[in-house]
């Protein structure tokens, strides 16, 4: 799974994000390994590939988080509209 989609991301809850996460970086150390070895990786874009696909992941983590906390943190009655708050209307 190197090339993730946005949409694939969104649709993982938090137990299945960690799992896909855990195999991502097992899969970056064990090309890190090999090349440490001497041996030439089969695919040398790979690590690149499972590198960006980590980062992804974590900023789709990480966003998630942020999104529940605001609405944790903001009161149910309180949230304004576009109009209201650009100042048109």
């Amino acid at each position: 799974m190197a090339a993730s989609k946005k949409k694939a991301l969104k649709e993982l809850d938090r137990d299945d994000m960690r799992k896909k996460l855990a195999e991502l970086r097992l899969e970056l150390a064990k090309d890190r390994a090999q090349i440490a070895i001497g041996a030439s990786p089969a695919n040398p874009g790979r690590i690149r590939e499972t590198r960006r696909a980590i980062a992804r992941m974590l900023t789709a983590t990480r966003a998630k988080e942020e999104r529940m906390l605001k609405e944790a943190l903001t009161p149910k009655g309180s949230q304004k509209t576009n109009r209201e708050v650009v100042g048109t209307g």
